[in-house]
């Protein structure tokens, strides 16, 4: 209990040395203050979008946007890619059919085929849901399928001998050992997927956290840029947050075998 009350300090401390590296390069003019703000103009830049909205829209608009895509996104890879990677990683004949797609598409930049979904899908939301969407994907995919490979197999053979079907197994052996491997591969994925928001709102959006930050940058404006930033990655550290509360309460016996 000693050791993690220690590390908490220490890593509010490498916070507060962040913070204050910062304050104190700008307020001794080491950097051009166009490119690097103060904490104090970026603060006032955060009150200003919260009082009067940016380019006609709040604050909350533009993150729930962003929300909205990233959770329907998210969603559809959560329901595809756990899915698909158990069946692949017990069957190498759906493997066999499955990785090739995969390994094709996950090593791609998103904007390279990010025209082709926008041809195909349109400047809507529904390209950027997509976009979204395969990059969450593979990520996940490959952790449960690697979490599949690593159930040993004896597990699976007894509680066949036991009498349990192939659904049984899978429900009550495969899934459950897995788990500890899906939870990770969600929390990969939702890097993966943040690090793509701003291609995926960079396209005929005009709303978001990433086209706010893009749109900051047409006009110079670095204080607004680090609030969209900022928000976006504190967002992401609660997301974050969240899974690895839920991966301790629903996955208690992770790391105690």
């Amino acid at each position: 209990m000693r050791i993690r009350s220690w590390n908490g300090w220490l890593s509010l401390l490498s916070v507060f040395l962040l913070l204050s590296l910062w304050w104190l390069s700008t307020a001794l003019n080491w950097v051009n203050p166009l490119f690097v703000p103060s904490p104090q103009k970026v603060w006032g830049a955060f009150v200003d979008i919260c009082r009067e909205g940016y380019k006609g829209s709040p604050l909350a608009s533009h993150i729930g946007e962003s929300l909205k895509r990233l959770a329907l996104a998210f969603f559809l890879a959560i329901v595809t890619a756990i899915p698909l990677g158990l069946a692949s990683g017990y069957s190498p004949k759906v493997r066999a059919l499955i990785d090739p797609l995969i390994e094709f598409y996950r090593p791609l930049p998103p904007l390279a085929y990010y025209t082709l979904l926008v041809l195909w899908l349109g400047i809507g939301d529904a390209s950027k849901i997509a976009l979204l969407f395969l990059a969450a994907f593979a990520p996940l995919y490959i952790a449960v399928v690697a979490g599949v490979a690593r159930i040993p197999r004896d597990r699976i053979l007894a509680a066949r001998s036991l009498g349990a079907s192939r659904g049984k197994a899978f429900l009550y052996v495969i899934f459950p050992s897995c788990l500890p491997d899906i939870f990770t591969g969600i929390r990969t994925a939702m890097g993966m997927t943040y690090t793509t928001l701003v291609a995926a709102e960079m396209v005929a959006a005009v709303s978001g956290m990433g086209w706010m930050v893009l749109d900051a940058s047409k006009f110079l404006r670095s204080d607004v840029i680090f609030v969209g930033i900022l928000l976006m990655g504190l967002i992401a550290v609660l997301l974050d947050l969240l899974v690895r509360w839920l991966a301790k309460t629903q996955v208690p016996w992770n790391g105690k075998e």
